[in-house]
């Protein structure tokens, strides 16, 4: 991994909860602004900080499968 992509931050007190920062850079570079939602998946290599739901990821994946098969009624019920 790239020293330049790892950014180090604290763990602190929010009222009942706790919660990191995340540095203005990092927000920018993905788009990231107060109040969005992002989602804490563990992986095997420790905890993925990421806005995208993984799942929806999987819905999709399962949508892209069905339509494939179905294609013919998709089609002709969109009439």
């Amino acid at each position: 991994m790239d020293s330049s992509a790892v950014k180090k931050t604290t763990i602190r007190a929010i009222g009942n909860a706790s919660g990191a920062t995340i540095p203005k850079i990092i927000l920018e570079k993905y788009n990231l602004h107060e109040g969005d939602t992002v989602f804490l998946v563990e992986t095997e290599n420790g905890i993925l900080l990421s806005p995208y739901d993984p799942e929806f990821e999987s819905a999709m994946e399962l949508y892209q499968d069905a339509s494939k098969k179905y294609r013919n009624a998709l089609k002709e019920l969109a009439k």
